[in-house]
């Protein structure tokens, strides 16, 4: 029987649909997470736990069993004089695991970083130290060596298709040689008394206004950060974090610098804030914001997760790829000043046994994936500070370097282990 045959009470009709209603918009649960209060946090922190999504979460705890562990065996691993070494050593190596942490971003790695640091310490000494240059200049023209360096790795992976892992393979001989060549005869320069070079990572800030002062603006640009975001949500029409938890988070972080710089300028034997750590965290911050906020550093990403799709979205895949590469030498060179700094010179040897094998490490440890499109530039810090904590607390005990190795490998191991393990978590749970 048609529509048309149906009388009236056979008919079926639609319900009517007040023009006037406006569909409702779906909003994803995540989203509200920050209005249901600390239940919403939990939950939150639940589905991440079981997608995979760990972030610094086995690293923070790492630190804390480190920092208890080594406490108890010896109780000066915390104090002031220990905590300085940590930071200052952990510095120059920080500092060359940045750039390490945008190539793993990329999906690539650069075995060559090591040998780019002690060409970059070469040519400064050369060019300073045994010429008589400016050594301002010098140390401008040793961070360009390792730019062009890098541009050059970058050139032959990005536009002849060599792969990376051979390019930086190549460089890391080549520019061994390089290093031993520049050097001449010289089996090591020393670094003049009182020179830039030599302050790197032997100069304090005597001041406590110093150490303090660091930490206040760092509480008050975290705090910035976080009333921007909040901004930029609100006009979004997103859900933002309320006044409480910023209140909370600020404090959190406030207590944790506040107290660092009590213990470097409070206790007996305290030197002031280093230098050396003062210019690490500032290239951490430079390499955050760019990471983050900038459209290069979402290219990278976007290559890094998928550079066949990046390319199809306008992205040109070779300049992001040569930039990046780079990027890592420069702070490889930048990276080898420090280490000059710390050694008393520049040496043919300086930049090899395991510096590679750290700096990567430090970006593995700290949460980098080495898979690719996933990874944050603090991570740099976080797996240094582990690592150096580990070598600092086996120090103080007596172990010996054979001993930290095979630690500092089994916790490399595990981080790798953790990553893959997460991988195939967010796989499961659709969320890769």
């Amino acid at each position: 029987m048609s529509d048309l045959a149906k009388t009236p009470e056979t008919r079926t009709e639609a319900a009517p649909v007040e023009a006037s209603a406006a569909p409702i918009p779906a909003v994803d649960p995540r989203l509200l997470v920050r209005e249901e209060g600390l239940k919403g946090y939990w939950t939150e922190f639940r589905r991440k736990i079981r997608g995979g999504e760990l972030g610094s979460l086995p690293v923070v705890l790492g630190l804390i069993v480190i920092a208890i562990v080594f406490q108890v065996q010896n109780s000066n691993f915390l104090s002031a004089s220990s905590v300085a070494n940590i930071s200052v050593y952990a510095s120059g190596l920080g500092i060359m695991a940045v750039g390490i942490v945008f190539v793993l971003i990329l999906g690539e790695i650069d075995l060559s970083v090591g040998s780019v640091a002690g060409v970059g310490a070469a040519v400064w000494a050369g060019l300073q130290v045994s010429n008589g240059m400016n050594e301002w200049l010098s140390i401008v023209l040793a961070v360009l060596a390792g730019t062009a360096i890098g541009a050059l790795h970058g050139f032959f992976f990005a536009k002849i298709g060599v792969p990376a892992f051979v390019v930086t393979l190549a460089g890391f001989l080549a520019w061994m040689g390089m290093q031993e060549w520049l050097m001449g005869g010289e089996g090591s320069i020393n670094t003049p008394s009182g020179s830039v070079v030599e302050n790197l990572t032997n100069y304090f800030f005597a001041d406590k206004a110093a150490a303090y002062g660091l930490a206040l603006v760092a509480v008050l640009a975290y705090l910035g950060s976080l009333l921007l975001d909040s901004k930029r949500r609100k006009a979004a029409a997103l859900p933002a974090r309320p006044v409480t938890e910023i209140a909370l988070r600020t404090a959190v972080v406030a207590i944790l610098c506040f107290v660092v710089a009590y213990v470097m300028n409070e206790p007996e034997g305290a030197r002031g804030l280093p230098l050396a750590l003062v210019l690490f965290l500032a290239v951490l911050l430079i390499a955050d914001f760019v990471a983050r906020r900038t459209l290069f550093g979402r290219k990278v990403f976007a290559v890094g997760g998928n550079a066949e799709a990046a390319r199809r979205a306008g992205i040109n895949v070779d300049r992001v790829r040569i930039a990046v590469f780079a990027l890592s030498g420069t702070l490889g060179a930048f990276g080898g000043l420090f280490i000059a700094s710390l050694s008393g010179g520049a040496t043919k040897s300086l930049g090899g046994g395991n510096t590679l094998m750290l700096v990567i490490a430090a970006a593995v440890i700290g949460g980098t994936s080495l898979f690719g499109g996933r990874g944050k530039v603090w991570s740099a810090l976080l797996g240094m500070i582990v690592i150096q904590s580990i070598q600092q607390g086996l120090n103080m005990i007596g172990m010996s370097n054979a001993i930290q190795n095979m630690i500092t490998g089994a916790v490399l191991l595990a981080a790798v282990v953790i990553d893959s393990v997460s991988r195939r978590t967010q796989k499961t749970a659709g969320r890769a």
